[in-house]
């Protein structure tokens, strides 16, 4: 299912964002495969000519490294607090003058980002106060939506069969909580329907079935 928004009505775009490169964001709970996903369909892309990068959140800069110590255990704190840091490190991935995603897109370099702002709404959203979360968010939301998310569809059962085969694990991934990020993403895709473009594809126990869904949900944004 894909929905799809008549950007030229949302102030932010103008003939600039034409010429940029596009930016997909991939999200979905814990075990969904989205990573491999975006990392096939970043070969695909290159296959094609379109040059392109892939990024994460959280982020390998010094916000992403407290993060991650945090969603592995090896750092205690609140969840307002880690709510908090995501949003910190959104905005110095989007912005950072370097290496940020604006710099790419205005480059003419296609970004795909696993997780951006939905994971933060679904995650922290269900955890701790979801108002709040959706302001400390709001920045990037209003600055840099992205031109497609791909949710990969998947239970909670099924995502924490595919979790348990890990080494470590993480903050959320209990099957109680992917049950209420599940449900919680769903509900934020339609409260959000009227802004953004968002593609949900079933993620099949076929890798390959999986990613010509994902081709053909992309391939529009490219003429392909």
């Amino acid at each position: 299912m894909t929905r799809v928004v008549d950007k030229t009505a949302c102030g932010w775009y103008n003939e600039t964002v034409m010429n940029r490169g596009k930016f997909i964001v991939f999200e979905g709970i814990d075990g969904s495969g989205k990573s491999t996903q975006l990392k096939m369909l970043s070969k695909y892309l290159q296959g094609k000519g379109i040059p392109c990068v892939t990024t994460c959140e959280p982020t390998d800069s010094p916000f992403g490294g407290l993060l991650r110590a945090c969603l592995t255990g090896r750092l205690e704190t609140d969840e307002r607090a880690i709510a908090a840091l995501f949003a910190a490190d959104r905005m110095d991935h989007l912005f950072n003058p370097v290496n940020g995603i604006e710099k790419r897109l205005n480059e003419g370099v296609t970004v795909l980002c696993d997780r951006y702002y939905f994971s933060s709404l679904a995650y922290n959203g269900e955890m701790t106060d979801s108002v709040w979360v959706e302001e400390l968010n709001r920045p990037a939301m209003e600055q840099m939506r992205p031109d497609l998310v791909i949710y990969i569809e998947l239970t909670a059962e099924a995502g924490m069969e595919r979790v348990g085969k890990r080494s470590e694990r993480e903050r959320y991934e209990t099957l109680e909580k992917q049950k209420k990020i599940r449900e919680r993403y769903l509900r934020v895709f339609e409260k959000r329907a009227a802004q953004e473009s968002v593609a949900v594809i079933k993620s099949e126990r076929d890798k390959e079935r999986t990613q010509e869904k994902i081709r053909a949900a992309v391939n529009g944004l490219f003429g392909i």
